[in-house]
């Protein structure tokens, strides 16, 4: 008995309905990336290595799916090798590439690698898959697509206003209602400061970023429990419940922080950010939030994160300024600002709130019914004359009972049927079903396709 096929656990098959959506995801980003001036560039699956070990932490390595190397690859090992049965040492020597686990690494190799042959700022977009070897579990693959887009190259804070522009006009165009989520890491950095903690950001901010999930006091609860002495922690309390306007936020950070530099930096840098947005007449609503705090070991100015407002689910969409992207690559001083749109949860609120544009998922537009030979010879030209018209029409191929053809027809929700038997073709028409409707009509070639042009 033959195998029943499966695929690998966390990896999925997408489905012609699927794809449909997935691609009008995929081209609305894309065509919004373009709009703003980004190129698109695209890297291998696989990288050496050496490119993307210790680029994402000791579990972020255990996460890399290694390539086994082709041919012998245990020819230059030894007994006491084998025998060792060291995993990690063992793949070191016979896997030399690796699947790509994010689009970031990959772009800093490839910046350094090209640099010569790119204009700087230089403005790159990717829409590709990554891979993970992490545990699946619901909404959580081993396989997904990241659409990243970022500037590096330039300080400009005019950068991350226009990542700000990009994320409204997308998720307009989505018609999803989505709050922007903005902090700095520098406002983060002074906070620390100022009370006496600065060895303690992460926990700190950590802390802070579970307020709306765990309330005040188990907040400060778990400050305690890091260390943080009650002095600091009431210190902290205004700023956790800092609240009002982006512009009483800001004019009580900058008393706040009046004594960390860098904290009044991020203060000056978010209030640019914000005033030159509030201009711009963007759509969504914009929020300086002080217990943002994602990819701290990372990002050093702007943070951003977007959120559905009709949906409960997790960030959508984030990014933020990092100033060394190529350092690890031995190429110093090049600034970055990016965002990414998180593909496959768009996916989701699109699906939860109904928000695909029915022309999205529609594959064929038009069927012509074939009834043999002399029929579907008449029938190729006027099929000819739709394509060329932009209207997407097949032929069935077979002369199949008229029962099994219009079912095809139901079965791919196609919403035009046309049927050509002898008195169409000495009329030199065509007979148009509408489907939904059942209503039929006898027109010319120009008619189907005008009436076809008119109805979708």
């Amino acid at each position: 008995m033959a195998t029943k096929p499966s695929i690998p656990k966390g990896t999925r098959d997408f489905s012609p309905v699927e794809m449909a959506k997935r691609n009008y995801i995929f081209n609305t980003i894309r065509e919004v990336f373009y709009l703003y001036g980004f190129q698109q560039i695209e890297t291998p699956s696989m990288e050496n290595l050496s490119t993307l070990m210790g680029k994402y932490g000791e579990e972020g390595d255990k996460l890399l799916f290694k390539i086994q190397n082709s041919g012998d690859y245990f020819s230059g090992l030894t007994d006491e090798e084998l025998l060792s049965r060291n995993a990690a040492k063992l793949a070191s020597k016979f896997c030399e590439k690796g699947l790509r686990y994010d689009l970031t690494v990959p772009f800093a190799r490839y910046v350094v690698m090209h640099r010569d042959e790119i204009t700087f700022p230089f403005k790159r977009f990717q829409i590709q898959p990554v891979w993970r070897a992490d545990r699946p579990q619901k909404g959580r693959y081993r396989e997904f697509y990241q659409c990243d887009a970022d500037v590096v190259g330039s300080n400009s804070l005019l950068n991350e206003v226009e990542l700000v522009q990009m994320i409204d006009t997308v998720f307009q165009k989505f018609g999803i209602r989505v709050s922007i989520k903005i902090n700095n890491r520098k406002i983060l950095t002074g906070i620390a400061e100022i009370i006496g903690e600065a060895d303690k950001i992460v926990d700190i901010t950590v802390a802070i970023d579970k307020l709306d999930k765990i309330g005040l006091d188990n907040v400060n609860a778990e400050l305690a429990s890091k260390g943080i002495p009650q002095e600091a922690i009431d210190k902290l309390q205004p700023i956790i419940l800092l609240s009002g306007s982006n512009e009483e936020k800001l004019a009580t950070l900058k008393n706040v922080l009046a004594a960390s530099e860098t904290g009044l930096k991020g203060v000056e840098e978010s209030e640019f950010i914000l005033k030159t947005i509030a201009r711009l007449g963007i759509k969504s609503e914009v929020e300086l939030d002080l217990t943002l705090a994602r990819g701290l070991n990372y990002y050093t100015g702007a943070i951003f994160e977007v959120k559905a407002l009709d949906v409960q689910i997790g960030s959508i969409s984030g990014g933020g300024r990092y100033d060394n992207l190529t350092g690890v690559f031995g190429m110093d001083g090049m600034s970055g600002v990016g965002i990414s749109f998180g593909a496959d949860r768009i996916y989701d609120v699109l699906n939860q709130l109904d928000l695909y544009p029915k022309e999205a998922v529609n594959g064929t537009q038009l069927l012509f019914v074939n009834f043999g030979e002399a029929e579907a010879a008449y029938v190729l030209p006027i099929l000819s004359q739709a394509r060329a018209a932009g209207i997407r029409a097949e032929i069935y191929p077979d002369a199949a009972k008229m029962k099994k053809q219009m079912s095809y027809a139901n079965a791919k929700m196609v919403p035009f049927v046309a049927i050509v038997g002898e008195n169409e073709m000495k009329e030199g028409k065509v007979t148009l079903k509408n489907m939904a409707s059942g209503e039929q009509s006898l027109v010319t070639p120009d008619e189907l396709v005008a009436a076809i042009h008119g109805q979708v």
